[in-house]
This record gives C-alpha cells, sequence and structure tokens, in this order.
C-alpha cells in the first residue's frame, strides 16, 4: 500500500470507512455493526468503530516493520 493519508469517515447509515484522503476510490475497510451491536453500543458505536479501525493500522504498521527487520537480518552478505 503507498503512504498516503487515510480518514475514517461516517457515513449517513452510520457505518465507517477508511479510505484514502482526495480520493474517490472503493473504501479500503467498511465497519457495519448489526442492529444488537448499535443498541449494546449505544452512543459509543462511532468511537468503537473508529478505534477497531486505528488498531488495525496501527497492528499492520507494526506487523510491516517486523517483516521488514526480520528480512533484513536472513540476508547474508559474502
Amino acid at each position: 500500500m503507498s503512504s498516503s493519508y487515510f480518514e475514517i469517515i461516517e457515513l449517513a447509515t452510520g457505518e465507517l470507512i477508511l479510505k484514502r484522503k482526495d480520493e474517490d476510490q472503493e473504501p479500503l475497510i467498511k465497519v457495519v455493526f448489526s442492529d444488537e451491536a448499535k443498541a449494546f453500543l449505544g452512543d459509543y458505536a462511532s468511537e468503537v468503530g473508529r478505534a477497531m479501525i486505528g488498531t488495525g493500522i496501527q497492528l499492520a504498521g507494526k506487523l510491516y516493520d517486523q517483516d521488514v527487520h526480520h528480512d533484513d537480518e536472513n540476508q547474508i552478505l559474502h
């Protein structure tokens, strides 16, 4: 994935999407809560959805960094 800016947007339907800023492409991530989950989360549904997306992005970055670092360690120089 290219390095660019992302934004989380809450749609009128209550869905949360992650997309590249200033682009009108299909969302990279979409979070949709069931009616039961919405009832349980109440006013916190948006906050929980944003946290889910943010935490996922942070974890993906850490895993990518670990993978790159691991690949560097496995290189053999002669």
